[in-house]
């Protein structure tokens, strides 16, 4: 039995359902995973890659209801090209994050910025978007990119959280958008809320939200002293020197993505003034 069916509706909770897509990489674990809110009339969070086959699996998970809008959390081609197809098969509005397009020279081909995405509401901090029995809180969420947004799902104290907190593994934070110290403060953020469960666009629902958060920040603030101990024992050091040290073990294909990270935290240690750079090499701030 296949535990991660692509295309198929999954029942997880009274308003909560979710629909994989076949996107499975060493970035996005399983797939993203769409989910649909509500009973009667819908909420679709995350549409994911424009694929025919995940667009015909919606609409079969839709199965004729009401769309009452298609939510983006970020604007990563695995998280948003389909808002379009599906909001002109649906008819359904596009409500979220704000667009969002850079250049990326980062490592991954699948997480470069949608240029197409076109919402037709941008939400902030707080704005609801509300449908038959349910109710979705924006809760801003800046660090994997600047412009990422979680959703708070009132009724079940739950939270649909994008790429901020993912159920597999850590976020890249990839400069020159992804922010660590606007990462932390978002997950600081999180701790002070009351949810129980999250459902993250990657790998299964986290059923203890705040000891997973405490878990996430606990792993960047081990990375971070990595970072510092490899510093202070050379007199400078670069960065593909430090992931070939510090991530011993992990799939060669993800030290471009660690590399994006460690340069996130060096970034973060430069503005308070812990380390400098020199050329590509960096060192501990004298």
């Amino acid at each position: 039995m296949n535990d991660f069916p692509t295309g198929e509706l999954m029942r997880l909770a009274p308003l909560v359902a979710r629909v994989l897509a076949p996107n499975p990489s060493p970035f996005t674990y399983t797939g993203t995973q769409t989910y649909l809110v509500g009973e009667h009339d819908v909420a679709v969070i995350d549409p994911g890659p424009n694929e025919p086959a995940h667009l015909d699996a919606l609409l079969r998970g839709i199965a004729g209801r009401s769309v009452r809008a298609i939510m983006c959390t970020h604007t990563h081609r695995d998280h948003s090209p389909a808002s379009g197809p599906l909001a002109e098969m649906t008819g359904a509005r596009i409500i979220g994050c704000a667009p969002l397009a850079l250049d990326d020279d980062g490592p991954r081909a699948d997480a470069a910025f949608d240029g197409g995405y076109v919402p037709d509401q941008i939400l902030t901090d707080g704005e609801q978007v509300k449908g038959t029995g349910w109710t979705l809180e924006a809760v801003a969420t800046p660090g994997h990119t600047s412009n990422h947004l979680c959703f708070a799902l009132n009724e079940e104290k739950a939270l649909f959280t994008g790429d901020h907190v993912m159920g597999w593994s850590t976020s890249v934070i990839s400069p020159p958008d992804g922010d660590m110290a606007a990462y932390m403060a978002s997950m600081q953020k999180l701790l002070g809320r009351a949810d129980t469960v999250y459902y993250p666009a990657h790998g299964e629902p986290v059923e203890h939200p705040q000891r997973w958060v405490r878990s996430m920040m606990g792993h960047r603030k081990h990375r971070e002293g990595q970072i510092l101990r490899h510093l202070r024992a050379h007199d400078a050091i670069s960065i593909p020197e430090m992931v070939e040290k510090m991530y011993k073990g992990v799939d060669p294909r993800l030290h471009g993505a660690a590399g994006r990270s460690v340069l996130a935290h060096l970034i973060d240690l430069q503005t308070r003034n812990l380390v400098v750079s020199e050329k590509d090499r960096w060192k501990i701030a004298a």
